[in-house]
């Protein structure tokens, strides 16, 4: 990777390979973020509240107070990341400027955009973005994301739909890796099909968005070259080119030991932990069965007497799925 990529981008996605291996929670205060960090959490998410009481409110979700941000930052020593909505820039700018470690544009919080994501190489700070395949992926990765998380389903308890992203984007890989030029051509102008929706709007005025640019001063040819070029740096990989952190529905040990396992690089929890009947021992437990994941004996043992672990829901009953959002 590091022949291939050079200067800001370089930084940004070497910081994020620093947290390769840990475990990321989200907080909403400092006391929970202090939790974490005594539980040998590598970073914190900050944001207003975790995503099973931002699916139980309903409403708006929007990026938290950047008070309570700076708080959470003076309260632990460990990086400090933290939410904004899809394509909601000026949320990104105001979370650079008060100096968090890393901005993560999430579906768990409401999309401020239909058409597009950020423009994440504008920014020094590094994003971190969802991906439910490798076409969602490769579109965040084109667009400057320093890492990717499986969506999942935020705020349920359910690693189902975790499992289900993980997987697709590793069997694609594996197909990938067996593709010639032509069928990596043809990928990369399907994937990057999705920056037409706003074209497509348009255009039922009867406004042609032919050869124009359509995202960022960018046109449909050269945004398919760039994804060509991800892709190509794929294969030859043979993995993403950024770290790919396992999130959404993660509740217990055992569920965080199963994401390593399948692949991924480190494990994003929240509600798990701050749901649980016991959050300091939850965290605890999942930060060394992610440390332990190949020890199937650590796995059993941290998962003693943790107590009840969140409810959980179960995804066809779901009135909303926030891994939709965004494309």
């Amino acid at each position: 990777m590091e022949k291939l990529r050079f200067g800001s981008e370089l930084v940004k996605r070497g910081f994020a390979k620093m947290q390769k291996g840990g475990v990321i929670m989200d907080v909403t205060n400092a006391e929970q973020a202090m939790i974490a960090e005594e539980a040998g959490a590598v970073a914190v998410m900050a944001l207003h509240k975790v995503p099973a009481d931002i699916r139980a409110s309903g409403g708006v979700a929007r990026m938290a107070d950047p008070q309570k941000i700076e708080e959470i930052m003076d309260a632990v020593t460990i990086p400090v990341m933290a939410k904004c909505r899809i394509g909601h820039i000026m949320e990104a700018n105001a979370l650079e400027a008060i100096g968090v470690d890393m901005i993560d544009e999430s579906e768990v919080l409401t999309p401020a955009d239909n058409f597009f994501h950020i423009d994440k190489r504008k920014f020094k700070v590094p994003f971190v973005c969802g991906a439910r395949s490798l076409g969602e992926a490769c579109r965040r990765i084109w667009e400057g994301a320093a890492m990717i998380r499986t969506k999942g389903e935020a705020g349920t308890g359910n690693v189902v739909e975790a499992v289900k992203h993980m997987r697709i984007i590793n069997f694609s890989i594996n197909k990938l890796k067996r593709m010639g030029k032509e069928e990596i051509s043809s990928l990369a102008e399907k994937y990057s099909l999705a920056y037409l929706k706003l074209g497509e709007e348009v255009a039922k005025d009867g406004i042609s968005y032919g050869d124009v640019e359509i995202y960022e001063g960018y046109t449909l040819e050269e945004i398919k070259k760039g994804i060509y070029e991800i892709l190509n740096e794929i294969k030859k990989l043979g993995r993403l080119p950024v770290v790919n952190f396992a999130a959404g529905g993660i509740a217990t040990p055992a569920d965080a030991a199963l994401m390593m396992h399948l692949g991924a690089d480190g494990v994003f929890v929240g509600s798990g932990i701050f749901k649980s009947s016991n959050p300091r021992a939850y965290a605890m437990a999942i930060v060394e069965a992610v440390n332990n994941w190949r020890d199937a004996s650590v796995v059993a043992n941290v998962s003693k007497g943790l107590g009840e672990a969140m409810r959980g829901e179960e995804i066809d009953r779901l009135a909303e799925k926030m891994q939709i959002r965004g494309l």
